[in-house]
């Protein structure tokens, strides 16, 4: 047990002892999983964000890769982009403090993995001769993959501690 943990439990009991309410310091271990949650969660919501903001900012660098064109086209991008920020208005409160909302999390990774799902039978659908629009959707499909299992390590770990703490 290390210093952070050990001072933890004293704390812990010594609360527990006298019936009174006690913050007591989190162990070092914990911190560092409430800090890899919280840099998961960053890396997803910075990289959803910068995409959202390139298609609103610049929809026609983006509409032909989605076999879109014009001024419709530019504004079904821009469309995109913000639902995009509306779907990561839950990550900031997570990031903040992912054990405080871990059911916000929760949320979170619903929403990753109803994307995931979606673009994946968007992509299983287009058919043969639309390579550039497959490309376009593959690369949401590996990019949410990745972002879900980050993410949901993260929450499974989180979880984890987060019972061990309170079990202290």
């Amino acid at each position: 047990m290390d210093d952070g943990n050990r001072k933890h439990a004293a704390c812990a009991k010594a609360a527990e002892e006298s019936g009174a309410p006690r913050a007591c310091p989190q162990p070092t271990v914990y911190k560092a999983v409430l800090w890899a949650a919280r840099v998961a969660v960053l890396a997803v919501f910075l990289m959803n964000v910068q995409c959202a903001v390139q298609f609103i900012v610049w929809p026609d660098a983006f509409a032909p890769a989605y076999e879109l064109s014009g001024v419709a086209g530019n504004i079904a991008v821009q469309g995109l982009g913000v639902a995009f920020l509306m779907w990561n208005a839950t990550y900031p409160p997570v990031i903040v403090d992912p054990a405080k909302h871990r059911t916000l999390f929760a949320v979170v990774l619903t929403q990753q993995t109803i994307g995931l799902i979606g673009e994946s039978a968007i992509l299983v659908s287009i058919p043969a001769g639309h390579d550039l629009l497959a490309s376009s959707i593959a690369r949401f499909v590996a990019f949410d993959g990745a972002g879900l299992v980050a993410m949901a390590a993260a929450f499974v770990v989180l979880s984890l501690f987060s019972k061990r703490m309170q079990a202290t």
